[in-house]
């Protein structure tokens, strides 16, 4: 029971901290921007959480936080030391898109860790993401391709395969959801 709710405090702690990695809670932001936003939060999220809540060890929880981690330092020491203007002027740590690689991270982990159907709503996801990204004048095409050669890399050198449980999402004209079962 203890570990439950230890896993369940990670859980929190690591979807907090994504949170903190989005500079977008504070600005005006596009439909679409928005839109994008949210699904690299809710990609990130579902592949996480599935770890916590369905696998009876922790080896996926950790799998995705190393591949997490990892993708993150890689973009985040790029965009440091490339120091490439953005296309609308605002800084310059345009490459590569740290949205884009953490959406492509959770949707290759997601791929990687429970099966390529399951994956295809997170890579539709994840390309959004990008769009946005670049849609928004954030990036450049060549700054989304880096994050998500960065994102799936990193998911597919830390991550694998689980069997025991299915992701279904779910998504109408006004929400996203996702459906977790499992059969013992």
């Amino acid at each position: 029971m203890h570990q439950r709710i230890e896993q369940c405090f990670i859980c929190i702690l690591v979807l907090l901290s994504m949170s903190l990695f989005s500079n977008s809670l504070y600005a005006k932001e596009s439909d679409t921007e928005k839109t994008g936003d949210g699904l690299r939060i809710m990609i990130l999220a579902v592949g996480f959480i599935s770890t916590v809540v369905y696998e009876k060890k922790n080896d996926g929880t950790i799998q995705f936080i190393k591949a997490f981690t990892s993708s993150q330092i890689i973009t985040e020491g790029l965009k440091s030391s490339i120091h490439k203007k953005r296309p609308n002027g605002d800084g310059d740590d345009s490459f590569p898109s740290g949205h884009t690689s953490a959406a492509f991270m959770g949707a290759g982990f997601i791929h990687n860790r429970y099966g390529l159907k399951y994956s295809i709503p997170a890579y539709a996801g994840a390309v959004f993401v990008g769009y946005s990204r670049v849609y928004a004048d954030k990036h450049f095409i060549e700054d989304v391709a880096m994050g998500a050669v960065i994102g799936i890399s990193m998911s597919y050198y830390f991550t694998e395969p689980y069997k025991g449980f299915t992701i279904t999402p779910t998504v109408t004209k006004s929400s996203y959801g996702i459906i977790l079962s499992r059969t013992w």
